[in-house]
């Protein structure tokens, strides 16, 4: 039996014994000669014609002519314990087998560097995780003392620009305003940052006005966005749910820090906010919204960067718009924390396409919960662009239905050959007649609607191609 297994086996990485019904080791590879301490294969100072009981002590026993042993003999690992020949001991996994000869065989690998190894990664992740806390505690204690003499500042400068009148001083406080508010901005990023890389950022949800959240977004930026002379369209679907239960103030904070990097990077268009309903289940409600800008846009290689911590798409970006580069990301750990995503679709000069998703709860419409015809239309003027399709039969909006398929393919006709004749403008005012008109399909569907339009907004016409192939697939319509 040794003769047939001096190799490969004998040059074998693990130990290998072989040994018989009695017990006695007849063969014994290298690897378990240098590893037990023994110099030859035979004789005083060799490991053959010893019993497995000297080796494995704690798992085999002599008795009689054989051997006991509480090991399984088959396909299982077991963990063991070896003993060199200088009666020190160290642990083994091995495995047993039986031949047909009679004779047994034990392949066993030494794994104690292997649970140093794993004694030393656990060491290190405790020393990370109480880095990690400390490191929190630090920047949340750093950031509540910059916070208290900033607020400070901007207390006094208010109470004086009461009382001063003259331009050049009031020009001045003005500034110093802006630049604590900007301050405190920047307090308020680095302190969720923490928190959510520590772990420790949770959720508040309560149930609240879903419409009037969006207007106070709007009124938070259309005096800043109109005084660059930009066009700002506001657009809220109306299936969208009157009272939800969500964050409000996180949601708020992820479309503040939309609109206001639309804003930054924009100096010619528009900036446009959208939001939907895309799909209930059971208590929860998938909501969608879109904030696209015609701005100076992101190169394809570029888009990776930008939710990373601490990053900009590159130097430049920084030194001219400013930011620490954590928004993007906060709003990302965000969107995550509510159960969606977020993506970018852009192109360098051609501005930017930011979409995202959450799941809120859900909750009976109140009294004031009724879409009037009235709040529709003001919705869909306020884009500045659709049809009236008022005077369609009732039954248009159907999904399914026969007029509704009959509308739905006259307006992707037009839209298509808008497209064709790169009327741009044109083209989203049939796409969003074409969205009024999905409103009730499943949600996979709605999804390629969704896609379509960000493709005409940004007039990317091979994309444009693509999603109204998709979509007139997807509808049953090719």
């Amino acid at each position: 039996m040794s003769e047939m297994c001096e190799f490969p086996v004998e040059d074998a990485l693990e130990m290998i014994f072989i040994f018989g019904a009695a017990g006695i080791i007849s063969y014994a590879n290298g690897a378990a000669r240098k590893k037990l301490g023994y110099e030859a294969q035979t004789g005083e100072n060799g490991l053959a014609g010893r019993h497995m009981e000297e080796i494995f002590p704690n798992t085999f026993r002599a008795s009689g002519a054989g051997f006991e042993t509480r090991c399984l003999f088959g396909e299982e690992t077991q963990h063991l314990v070896a003993y060199r020949r200088n009666l020190t001991c160290f642990p083994v996994e091995a495995k047993l087998i039986s031949t047909r000869s009679g004779d047994y065989i034990c392949m066993a690998n030494d794994i104690l560097e292997r649970e140093h190894l794993g004694r030393e990664i656990e060491q290190v992740r405790e020393e990370a995780q109480q880095a990690a806390k400390v490191k929190a505690e630090f920047v949340a204690n750093v950031t509540h003392e910059l916070r208290t003499p900033v607020n400070g500042i901007l207390g006094n400068v208010r109470e004086l620009l009461g009382d001063v009148k003259e331009p050049r001083t009031m020009k001045s406080l003005r500034l110093i305003e802006r630049c604590c508010g900007d301050m405190n901005k920047i307090i308020d990023n680095v302190l969720d940052f923490s928190k959510l890389d520590a772990g420790k950022f949770t959720l508040e949800p309560r149930r609240f006005h879903f419409r009037n959240m969006l207007d106070y977004v709007k009124e938070q930026h259309i005096g800043r966005i109109t005084e660059k002379g930009l066009d700002f369209f506001m657009t809220v679907s109306p299936q969208a749910p009157e009272y939800i239960v969500g964050d409000e103030l996180r949601i708020v904070q992820i479309l503040n820090n939309l609109l206001s990097n639309a804003l930054k990077f924009t100096s010619v268009g528009k900036i446009t906010l959208q939001a939907l309903k895309t799909a209930r289940v059971d208590d929860k409600t998938e909501l969608f919204f879109i904030v696209s800008d015609t701005g100076i846009g992101i190169a394809e290689e570029d888009r990776d960067k930008l939710f990373r911590s601490f990053s900009q798409v590159d130097a430049s970006i920084s030194r001219k718009y400013g930011g620490t580069g954590l928004g993007l990301n906060i709003c990302r750990q965000l969107v995550e924390l509510m159960g969606g995503s977020i993506e970018v679709e852009s192109r360098r000069g051609r501005g930017s396409v930011f979409s995202f998703s959450i799941w809120v709860g859900a909750c009976e419409e109140a009294e004031d919960s009724r879409i009037s015809d009235d709040r529709v239309t003001a919705d869909l003027f306020a884009v500045g662009q659709g049809e009236d399709s008022g005077n369609e039969p009732d039954d248009t909006k159907n999904y399914g239905s026969e007029k509704n398929r009959e509308a739905l393919g006259r307006n992707l006709s037009k839209l298509i050959l808008c497209v064709e004749m790169e009327n741009w403008e044109k083209a989203e005012m049939f796409m969003e007649t074409v969205r009024q008109l999905t409103e009730e399909v499943p949600p996979e569907i709605k999804r390629m609607a969704l896609k379509l339009k960000m493709a005409i907004q940004k007039e990317n016409y091979d994309r444009v191609i693509m999603e109204y192939d998709k979509l007139i697939t997807g509808l049953g319509l090719s």
